[in-house]
């Protein structure tokens, strides 16, 4: 049996991926930090397969100590500060986080067991500013965020390891990936949520920002499984996961509010208040190379995603 430990295993892609390991046979071990409200809302139906074991990416000797005990053949390092509107707010914890913390796991391998083989989370927001559309492995990083940033730098400390250390190590250049269990504070969920209540007559209205970004939206059940076949390679590589479609957040309001029978126009109103300090426009990627090594490809479509979210939010609401 194969053990695997997942570092944010309470989040979107951490719960996903733990059903996906436990489905293949895997011992799964999920790191949470310690606090005095525990959510685990995420993994709660089924909790009891997994170990949930305590430490920190903030604290090194705490990652050099779970290695030490559960000696785990895969390691996929989920956990992060993912809400890019939150990174300038708290560009510093950002970069704490989802850079240096990355360093910390890293080094926790090279000094327990370099054979452990890793996985990172890298992000389509590394792209920003886009020199070229789509997106592949090869695009040039121009990130806007001190997300992006912060993540650019783990994803190149990933490669240093790699080819410093003979690390086993991957990255995967995940473009948006949503679902029912995403955190309302993005703005697929926040639209999805907001639909909803609209229909339940519980809102009148929903206020979003930028309705003419542009973003490349998967299914997160879908790219967890492209996560597991990059450690399955022969070789370490760094893999593009997209759909290669572009739609507009306008797009989605329409899908979502046609899904419940309403005109998005009625009700959806752009606030400025709610955009970036630097925008990025359009993100769609090319993952010829996930498709082609990986023989991996998405298998739900947008709007079926979206379909998806809704029908769960409005189930949702009807139950509270």
């Amino acid at each position: 049996m194969k053990r695997a430990l997942i570092t944010g295993i309470t989040g979107q892609d951490g719960s996903y991926l733990a059903e996906l390991l436990l489905a293949k046979g895997y011992e799964v071990y999920g790191m949470v930090r310690r606090a005095s409200t525990e959510n685990f809302e995420r993994i709660e139906p089924f909790r009891d397969r997994i170990r949930l074991v305590q430490g920190d990416l903030l604290d090194p000797m705490s990652l050099i100590t779970l290695l030490e005990e559960i000696r785990p053949q895969e390691l996929y390092n989920l956990a992060a500060q993912s809400f890019v509107p939150t990174s300038w707010r708290q560009p510093v914890l950002t970069a704490e986080f989802d850079a240096i913390g990355v360093t910390r796991v890293l080094e926790a391998i090279r000094l327990v067991d370099r054979n452990i083989r890793f996985y990172q989370a890298s992000s389509s927001e590394m792209f920003g500013k886009v020199r070229e559309v789509p997106q592949s492995e090869l695009t040039p990083f121009h990130p806007r965020s001190p997300y992006g940033v912060a993540k650019v730098y783990a994803h190149y400390i990933t490669v240093n390891y790699r080819e410093s250390y003979g690390i086993f190590a991957c990255s995967g250049i995940l473009f948006n990936h949503e679902s029912p269990r995403r955190g309302k504070e993005f703005v697929t969920r926040k639209v999805t949520d907001g639909v909803a209540r609209i229909h339940l007559g519980l809102e009148s209205e929903l206020r979003l920002g930028n309705l003419e970004a542009r973003r490349d939206w998967g299914f997160a059940g879908d790219y967890v499984e492209a996560m597991w076949l990059m450690l399955q390679q022969a070789e370490p590589d760094d893999y593009v996961v997209a759909t290669g479609e572009s739609h507009t957040v306008a797009e989605l309001a329409e899908i979502a509010f046609g899904r419940v029978g309403l005109d998005w126009k009625r009700y959806v109103r752009e606030d400025p208040s709610l955009k970036r300090p630097a925008e990025v426009d359009s993100l769609v990627g090319d993952a010829a190379k996930a498709r082609d090594r990986l023989g991996w490809k998405p298998r739900v479509s947008f709007p079926e995603l979206v379909g998806m979210m809704v029908d769960a939010d409005v189930a949702r609401l009807r139950r509270s």
